[in-house]
C-alpha cells in the first residue's frame, strides 16, 4: 500500500481515534487536518470560526488543504472538508477516500455539545439538517464506505484494513 487513506465523515464518528490506530497497524504516519489548519493559522478551529465566520473558515480550510501533501499517511479530515471540491480533489489524488458512516441517533449521542467541538454548523441549522446535507457529500466523494453501527474501534479499523487491501 502506497496511497494515503483519507477518513471522512461527521464529527464524532471517530476519524481521529480510528486514524491513529489504523496508522499504527499499517506503519503509516497519522495526520489530522484540523490540527494542520490550527497550526497554520495559529488559532483553534472555534476561534477561526468565531473570527472569520463559517464561510471564512471554509475558505481557510480550502486554501490550506487544496495544496496539502502527505505520503504513506492516514489522514483524518474535519467533517466540513467535503464542502471544498479543491481539497477533496487534492486528497483523492494520492489517497483512498473512506467514509465512516454512523446512524444519526448514535452520532447525536456521541457528539453531546457540538459548540465545544468547532463543528461548522450555520446559525439556525439543526444537527439533523447538517447530517442530511453532509451525508450526500460524503457518499459522493467516498470510494469505500465503512458502516460503524454496532462496531467498536477495533472492528472499524479491521473493516477499513480489509476493504483497503481488497481495493488495491
Amino acid at each position: 500500500m502506497k496511497k494515503n487513506i483519507v477518513l471522512i465523515g461527521m464529527p464524532g464518528v471517530g476519524k481521529s481515534t480510528v486514524g491513529v490506530i489504523l496508522a499504527k497497524i499499517l506503519g503509516y504516519k497519522f495526520v489530522d487536518t484540523d490540527l494542520v489548519i490550527q497550526e497554520k493559522e495559529g488559532k483553534l478551529l472555534r476561534e477561526i470560526i468565531a473570527e472569520k465566520g463559517i464561510d471564512g473558515f471554509l475558505d481557510t480550510e480550502d486554501r490550506i488543504l487544496k495544496s496539502f501533501k502527505a505520503e504513506n499517511s492516514v489522514i483524518a479530515t474535519g467533517g466540513s472538508v467535503v464542502y471544498s471540491k479543491n481539497a477533496m480533489a487534492n486528497l483523492a489524488k494520492n489517497g483512498i477516500i473512506v467514509y465512516l458512516k454512523l446512524d444519526y441517533n448514535k452520532l447525536k449521542y456521541r457528539l453531546g455539545n457540538i459548540k465545544n467541538r468547532g463543528v461548522v454548523i450555520r446559525k439556525g441549522q439543526s444537527l439533523s439538517g447538517l447530517f442530511k446535507e453532509r451525508t450526500a457529500l460524503y457518499e459522493k466523494y467516498s470510494q469505500i464506505t465503512i458502516d460503524e453501527n454496532g462496531c467498536n474501534i477495533e472492528k472499524t479499523v479491521n473493516k477499513i484494513v480489509a476493504e483497503v487491501k481488497r481495493g488495491l
